[in-house]
């Protein structure tokens, strides 16, 4: 048995035995011949032909664009003060999948990033995800500590970050931006183009651990934003927004703005609203914080808008200042509305009319003219328009359009009543007083060019009202409080209900606006004091003293020689006068 299996072969073997045709044979060696042929083929067409094909999907793997940030322009006063600037920070970001650290390290990199470790738990939690955020506009020194650590997967990119030397002082003014560096509110917003700028980008080769480990090439060069001056002057802010915030906790108000403009340029060179709020410190603001009222917000401006109907009355040679109009027995009926003063005042002259604030005598004026008259001289003085101020959310107001007025309302118009403005345009229509009948551009930035102005009324008109507007600043008019040690001032109350769901309430708007010095006026100062809750909600009580603390301050700070008689000078603020 053993002598059979030795002499057996195997390929003899019937049962291995292979029985393919000789051409099966060829035919397999063909086919891997082709084969490898086409692989050839197909190597030699994608490496020599077609390398672009390659190299698009290799640079998809390896290669990356990376964003190179733009400097912010600078937002500065008109005296170079700098308002706004961009500090250099860094963003730190994860992959949550490649962070391997311990519990300590990550409680030392939660308390350099100022998070509730459960915040940064839940960041890194999702391992699926290839890119986190975990605190942007990080300072330098605390981004050098987090990448001292050495923490796999967190990484930290290089960005800006906004900081407001002059915080809550001119926050409505300069406004902010988000943490992508764009404007939010105020110049910021209005002015993001020239301040912005443009991003660059560079394209290199980042490792599996998300390294760069080559710099390729430019893509674009980052083009970094413009400075931009402001017509603001930081010491007028600085005292305008001391003394409003003051007045507006005095008399327990829900909210105050005021303005100052420069009468021989029209340059803003202050403007607050309080409350306000901290540009560098957002985390508690609100909506009431935010409102920018002077530009933003209408009221009935009231009793301020009597001496354009006295302009327009003269203007149209229907009265003449030492006219007589009868205001007697202190009410007038018009169809079956009745209008009144708070006092009978009986006979009044128009410069009178206008020092006694007489809604009687005001009224008798509009209602010789023509509808179309008074509303023509509205719109001359910039009412029902927004100002063109490169500025956000200035509002436009309302004037009805005057077909459709009817004899009442032509009458409480006159007075300020069914009439809504801004601050900022009611103090802009006192340029006609103030520059002998010219109206002039307002500007929150320093003009390249003179500005040219508008002529809306005579010139003697102009000084005939501001004749009266003396007057009704002074001891016999419903302002003695406005006075300004010094110097003379021009200007009038407003007192205004407030209208709540169409009806008028007993809640009140305070305002004041004048200029000073008469003889030869350099700033109009507008004030609102909005609900007064003191006992106190008359404006020649709320919003005088005020002007006269403003104006004062302002004056003195722009060196504007005094013109007020040395012999009879008034307290600022009192209403009474002291004798030297």
């Amino acid at each position: 048995m053993a002598m059979h299996t030795r002499h057996l072969v195997r390929g003899k073997n019937p049962l291995i035995a292979i029985k393919l045709p000789p051409f099966r044979s060829h035919l397999v060696m063909l086919l891997i011949a082709l084969a490898f042929m086409s692989l050839a083929a197909r190597a030699t067409y994608l490496q020599v032909f077609n390398q672009t094909y390659l190299q698009k999907q290799g640079g998809k793997r390896y290669e990356r664009s990376v964003d190179l940030p733009a400097s912010r322009g600078k937002i500065i006063d008109r005296n170079g003060q700098v308002l706004a600037a961009s500090l250099p920070a860094h963003a730190i970001w994860a992959i949550p999948d490649q962070v391997d650290a311990s519990p300590e390290k990550l409680r030392e990199l939660a308390k350099l990033l100022n998070l509730p470790e459960r915040d940064l738990a839940r960041k890194l939690a999702d391992e699926d995800r290839t890119f986190v955020y975990l605190k942007r506009q990080v300072e330098n020194d605390a981004a050098s500590k987090v990448a001292a650590l050495n923490i796999p997967g967190i990484h930290r990119r290089a960005e800006y970050k906004r900081h407001y030397p002059e915080g809550e002082t001119l926050a409505h003014v300069v406004g902010f931006t988000n943490v992508e560096d764009i404007g939010q509110e105020g110049v910021e917003l209005g002015q993001q183009k020239l301040l912005g700028g443009r991003p660059g980008m560079r394209r290199v080769i980042k490792d599996g651990r998300g390294h760069i480990v080559d710099d390729l090439q430019a893509i674009r060069e980052p083009s970094d934003g413009r400075d931009i001056a402001l017509s603001v002057d930081t010491k007028i802010q600085f005292l305008v927004h001391n003394a409003l915030r003051t007045a507006v906790r005095e008399h327990r108000a829900k909210a105050g703005a005021a303005v100052v403009l420069d009468v021989q340029t029209g340059e803003v060179l202050a403007l607050s609203n309080w409350p306000t709020y901290n540009p560098n410190e957002r985390s508690q603001l609100n909506g009431a914080q935010l409102r920018n009222r002077v530009i933003t917000d209408t009221f009935e401006p009231g009793s301020t808008m009597k001496p354009f109907t006295a302009a327009l009355a003269l203007e149209l040679g229907k009265f003449r200042p030492k006219s007589v109009i009868q205001t007697a027995p202190g009410k007038l009926t018009i169809g079956p509305d009745t209008i009144g003063d708070a006092h009978p005042l009986g006979a009044l002259t128009v410069e009178e009319v206008i020092q006694k604030s007489s809604n009687v005598g005001t009224a008798k004026m509009a209602m010789t003219m023509a509808p179309r008259e008074m509303w023509d001289m509205y719109v001359a003085l910039g009412f029902g328009q927004a100002p063109e101020l490169g500025f956000p959310g200035a509002v436009a107001g309302r004037v009805r359009a005057h077909k459709k007025w009817r004899p009442i309302e032509q009458a409480t118009m006159s007075y300020g009543h069914g009439i809504s403005v801004s601050l900022m345009q009611i103090a802009r229509a006192y340029m006609v007083f103030a520059r002998d009948g010219e109206m002039m551009p307002v500007s929150l930035f320093r003009p390249e060019q003179p500005p040219v102005g508008t002529a809306v009324i005579k010139p003697e008109t102009a000084r005939a009202v501001r004749k009266m507007l003396e007057m009704a600043a002074g001891p016999e008019g419903t302002a003695p409080k406005s006075q300004v040690t010094g110097y003379r001032v021009a200007g009038k109350t407003g007192t205004s209900h407030k209208q709540e769901n169409g009806r008028y309430v007993k809640k009140y708007v305070s305002s004041f606006v004048g200029f000073a010095p008469v003889s030869n006026p350099r700033v109009i100062v507008a004030v609102m004091i909005d609900e007064p809750n003191n006992g106190k909600h008359y404006a020649g009580d709320v919003a005088a003293p005020l002007f006269s603390k403003i104006t004062g301050e302002a004056l003195r700070s722009m060196h504007v020689p005094p013109d007020a008689s040395m012999a009879n000078l008034a307290t600022p603020g009192t209403g009474t006068t002291k004798r030297f």
